[in-house]
């Protein structure tokens, strides 16, 4: 039967339009839905990604930060007049770190310790590095590690060697150092002073009035102005050029991933909680060879509890 409106004689009729086909379903009717979709499964390549980082953040954690010591024999040695490397090595310094804990030291080594150097006997400790090159081009580093390590009973990690030639181009690169002087030494008075390149070439192997601790002094000295230079911030423009002017003058057989691990340590430390220290007149006694050659020989009883404190060895 077919509807109709009620006529309202005040409304406005309207368009008129063909009646559906068919009725929808009474209200009362609950309205289809479709299955819910099954949930995705978790892909593999997203969970190896997500692996990969972890492992990746923990591996740069243990790299940065991992319980074990880094110790590192520091050579500066000058070219030969043939401009060959078969030279003494004038500044010995142990140079180890233990990042976990922030500690840093330096241990400074005496040029003329009289010790054994492997292939060649009783010798002056700076001139193993002569040996060694004279030897075999690159051999003085590897043969210096190998007489420390065996005279000082230490495990040494590698070793980095600089040309004092260098020196000049690095500090001037810099923009110069400050070297805060606690005494009088070298033709300056105690207190800052700002020296350029040839200045600090000159202040590290000065020799005149002075003997071979003093010189030890000195060399921590200018290591702790650079360390403070290159921490300052306004000095971080320049550091690619000095960084570009260092590696020319210097070598190392470190692996790449131990300088994070150094420069770190040295971050956390600061220049001025570094642990410097050099070997003192009470841990050597003075004596003079057969051939007549002035030299220290080493007094184990004063110097092993320092290498204990410093190396833990």
């Amino acid at each position: 039967m077919e509807l109709t409106q009620p006529h309202d004689p005040g409304a406005t009729a309207p368009s008129p339009r063909g009646a559906p086909d068919a009725y929808p379903l009474d209200d009362t009717q609950p309205t289809p839905r479709a299955p819910a979709a099954p949930m995705p499964e978790p892909r593999p390549r997203r969970h190896l990604a997500i692996l990969a980082g972890v492992l990746l953040g923990a591996a740069v954690s243990l790299a940065l930060l991992g319980p074990w010591r880094t110790t590192v024999l520091l050579l500066g040695v000058d070219r030969a007049p043939q401009g060959t490397l078969v030279a003494r090595s004038d500044t010995m310094i142990l140079l180890t770190s233990l990042p976990p804990t922030a500690y840093v030291g330096m241990l400074s080594l005496p040029r003329d310790l009289w010790v054994s150097v492997p292939g060649v006997g009783p010798a002056r400790i700076n001139t193993a590095h002569f040996y060694g090159e004279s030897m075999a081009a690159g051999g003085g580093p590897p043969l210096a590690v190998q007489t420390v390590s065996e005279a000082f009973g230490l495990t040494i990690d590698g070793y980095a060697r600089l040309t004092f030639s260098g020196i000049v181009e690095f500090v001037d690169a810099l923009g110069g150092i400050v070297i805060d002087l606690p005494s009088a030494m070298s033709g300056y008075a105690a207190g800052e002073h700002r020296l350029d390149g040839t200045e600090a070439l000159a202040f590290v192997r000065d020799r005149a009035g002075s003997d071979d601790f003093s010189r030890m002094q000195r060399a921590q000295l200018f290591l702790r102005a650079v360390l403070r230079q290159t921490a300052n911030p306004l000095t971080w423009p320049r550091l690619p050029i000095a960084t570009a002017a260092l590696l020319r003058s210097f070598d190392s057989n470190l692996p790449p991933w131990e300088w994070p691990r150094l420069a770190l340590a040295v971050l956390r430390a600061g220049p001025d909680g570094i642990d410097g220290r050099t070997m003192t007149r009470a841990m050597v006694r003075p004596f003079t060879t057969d051939q007549g050659a002035q030299v220290l020989d080493p007094n184990w009883e004063s110097i092993n509890p320092v290498l204990m404190e410093m190396f833990g060895q």
